[in-house]
């Protein structure tokens, strides 16, 4: 993965109001730490990060230069997103030096289609990996070409770049292939789901009748009973 050159400025503001400050004005809070140097805040530009982080996904290396001299590489470790906005809040970055290995979690991508019939469940989409901080992929690639009902896909099988080394348990599953239900298997499970929704109804129904229902004229109610007690 090639590296993106990206300019920062020194962050002088802290706390919930000064980050709210720096997202104004179209800068994203973040923080440099690592290789025992004291946390180094800065402000990245949001369109230019953003950008970098569609094109070469979460573990993209960034070349950062500060404005105050300060020129570093560093891969993001956390990264906070607005779900609603879907801009980003914070970002932690690594300091990294080339040739250094890192670990890291890298996607994992499903090629090829299984046998017919099948259904694919994925259990891990990213893998820990150890690599050089220059050299780690933006995903991995593990296929699924004819497998058959009962097949499982384990770690050891995923692909891996030269220089790329596993560091997940060779045994995790990656994904699993299960036969896809017949259609007589969907109409029999129709009548019970049906079923289940009326009663549930009736439940509710009942419990609403309940909660109007008024006490009958003269008939004490729980409240009162306990007063004359």
């Amino acid at each position: 993965m090639s590296e993106v050159k990206i300019s920062a400025e020194p962050r002088t503001e802290f706390g919930k109001g000064g980050a709210r400050r720096t997202r104004r004005a179209g800068k994203v809070p973040a923080v440099l730490y690592g290789h025992g140097e004291k946390p180094k805040h800065i402000a990245l530009p949001a369109r230019e990060f953003a950008a970098a982080i569609r094109k070469g996904g979460a573990n993209q290396l960034f070349a950062i230069e500060v404005s105050d001299g300060t020129q570093v590489l560093a891969l993001p470790k956390a990264i906070q997103r607005d779900p609603i906005k879907d801009t980003f809040e914070h970002v932690d970055l690594l300091l990294v030096r080339r040739g250094e290995k890192v670990t890291v979690e890298v996607p994992v991508q499903l090629t090829g289609e299984a046998a017919r019939d099948t259904l694919i469940v994925h259990d891990h989409d990213t893998l820990t990996v150890t690599a050089e901080a220059t050299k780690v992929p933006d995903h991995l690639e593990a296929s699924i070409e004819g497998l058959e009902a009962g097949n499982q896909v384990t770690a050891a099988d995923v692909e891996l770049p030269a220089g790329v080394e596993l560091a997940a348990d060779p045994e995790l599953s990656v994904a699993a292939v299960t036969a896809a239900p017949t259609a007589e298997q969907l109409e029999a499970t129709l009548p019970e789901v049906e079923t289940a929704a009326e009663e549930a109804e009736v439940v509710e129904g009942e419990a609403a009748e309940g909660a109007e229902t008024p006490a009958a004229e003269g008939e004490e109610t729980p409240a009162e009973a306990r007063t004359e007690a």
